[in-house]
């Protein structure tokens, strides 16, 4: 009977020290993980985060967190040479430490203005404000692939933010009109990107080359610096000619011909067959208008059959006029930059629906610009041109080689 209860006891012993050896070992395997943001350890702190909400200041805010009116004022007072509460805005995140007792007193107030600053206002020992800013890394990516929409949607599919359809198409608008971009055209861009930390998205940075094919053509572009260390960058195709041409294609970014130059045509309101000496552009009322060159404002006003126009000169050869203007944003003598905000559309005079009619002087002459082979603007400088070729060689290789494979696909 002894030898019975002596092996009972043993036997308990035994799934008890077995019991312990696996629960020691299985605590210790999932130890708390250290998190650690705005130099705080989180493990240390009772954290919240929030966003300020329509109401809200720096002092209703810790007025919230057991902190009595004169302390909040002594705060405030304390912190406004260092950070000035009235740049809080609307749905901008915060984050507040306290302590892990039971009287959770606030230890700081971290606010965040955008992704990449944030201010530290430090309440455990004296009251200490902070300006950091987080660590941005840049990487380069080059994507590539042919046209089965717009380029926003080839740019989406690979994931790429959608800012980079505006960098490019600003930089081949005298080059390329977007809209007759067909399905199956090719493109390549290379490009850099921002993140912070290392590991938050933050959007593109710059462009370093593209190419895009265009009625058959590969037309090329990379930045570059005629004169180093001016930070004025050009863009110029891969044998160092300009992209940039005197003129943009067209008054409007987004473009729909809708009635081109002509010597005879129907005209739709006055009902008789007459010359069009202009390009009409259909868009919404209201859309900009810009003038596709630099200059100065000629001639602003109103007529029976041009409605509201704007008449710009650009040199002693080239005039160019927009007419049907809901209304007119330049005035008589200004200068004007090419791209500026001139006018909006309109229907306005004899026109049967919001357009903007383009017309074109070349030596008092109104032509077609669309058959006229139009200035450049500064072309690469000799002297420079075998730095170019050096520079752009290695991007050609990536841009072509990373193309040549996705096309492949």
């Amino acid at each position: 009977m002894k030898k019975i209860i002596l092996s009972f006891f043993v036997l308990i012993h035994l799934v008890s020290c077995k019991q312990e050896e696996e629960l020691v070992p299985e605590s210790m395997s999932k130890p708390i993980p250290v998190v650690e943001q705005f130099g705080f350890k989180y493990n240390d702190f009772t954290v919240s985060n929030d966003t300020v909400r329509s109401g809200d200041t720096f002092g209703s805010i810790l007025g919230n967190q057991n902190l009595d009116g004169k302390r909040v004022y002594d705060i405030t007072e304390k912190v406004k040479d260092s950070f000035d509460v009235r740049i809080m805005r609307i749905g901008k995140p915060f984050t507040i430490f306290r302590t892990k007792d039971r009287f959770q007193k606030i230890q700081a107030f971290v606010y965040q203005p955008d992704r990449g600053t944030y201010y530290v206002i430090d309440l455990r020992d004296s009251i200490h404000v902070s300006k950091k800013t987080r660590p941005i890394t840049i990487k380069t990516r080059t994507i590539a692939g042919a046209l089965d929409g717009s380029f926003s949607e080839a740019l989406q599919k690979q994931k790429v933010d959608v800012s980079l359809a505006g960098k490019i198409t600003k930089i081949y608008a005298w080059s390329i009109d977007f809209f007759k971009l067909k399905k199956g055209d090719q493109f390549g861009v290379t490009f850099t990107e921002r993140y912070i930390d290392d590991t938050i998205y933050d959007g593109v940075d710059s462009l370093k080359a593209a190419f895009f094919e265009y009625k058959g053509k590969k037309i090329y572009a990379f930045p570059f610096e005629q004169k180093q260390g001016s930070g004025k960058q050009e863009y110029f195709d891969e044998n160092g000619k300009t992209l940039k041409n005197f003129f943009l294609k067209a008054p409007l970014k987004f473009v729909n011909i809708t009635s081109r130059f002509a010597k005879n045509r129907f005209h739709p309101v006055q009902l008789i067959w007459k010359a069009h000496k202009g390009t009409d552009y259909a868009a919404p009322t209201g859309t900009p208008i810009m003038t596709t060159a630099s200059g100065v404002v000629e001639q602003t006003g109103y007529t029976a059959g041009n409605g509201n126009f704007v008449k710009v000169k650009h040199d002693r050869t080239y005039s160019t006029q927009y007419l049907h203007m809901s209304k007119i944003i330049a005035r008589r003598g200004q200068r004007v930059n090419q791209g500026d905000v001139i006018g909006r559309v309109g229907s306005t005079g004899l026109a049967t629906g919001p357009h903007v009619c383009y017309r074109f002087w070349k030596n008092g002459v109104q032509v077609d610009p669309l058959r006229l082979n139009l200035p450049s603007s500064e072309s690469m400088e000799k002297r420079n041109l075998p730095r170019y070729m050096q520079y752009i060689q290695p991007l050609k290789k990536t841009l072509d080689s990373v193309a040549e494979v996705r096309n492949k696909k």
